[in-house]
């Protein structure tokens, strides 16, 4: 049996550099996280002139924090669906089903009674979710 011993100072530096270690590895796994969840997302993100798409950003703030967004304004009602088809919190609150407006891109007037939700987002943060929770216990955390 070999038998092992380390002075005071030996110990401190071995548990210092363990440390150092497990730092960078979690670091690593926010990033991933963040990398995950914006690459999902932009995977499941419907595309018609991929505004949508283009607009999922992901950015470090730090060692240990990351952020990802979505900048346009129309990812909600993309995600949890308009009209008679809103899925998000407290349903549709439309005051009028069907609406019609103007479609500058299509160049006439439109009548919709909603679109139905394509989550992107949700589904996005969820996989994140899951991966985070999998690598730290990896870690031991």
């Amino acid at each position: 049996m070999a038998r092992i011993t380390y002075s005071g100072r030996q110990l401190m530096r071995a548990a210092q550099r363990y440390e150092e270690g497990l730092l960078d590895k979690v670091s690593d796994i926010v990033y991933e996280t963040a990398r995950l969840i914006k690459t999902e997302a932009q995977a499941l993100a419907p595309v018609d002139d991929s505004s949508l798409k283009d607009s999922i950003e992901m950015k470090m703030l730090g060692k240990y924090n990351a952020e990802v967004t979505v900048s346009v304004g129309y990812a909600i009602f993309v995600e949890f669906g308009t009209g008679i088809y809103a899925e998000g919190p407290g349903g549709s609150r439309a005051k009028k089903i069907p609406w019609v407006y103007y479609s500058e891109k299509l160049g006439h007037w439109v009548t919709s009674s909603g679109i139905k939700a394509q989550p992107f987002w949700g589904p996005a943060v969820d996989a994140g979710s899951d991966y985070f929770k999998t690598e730290m216990r990896r870690l031991g955390l």
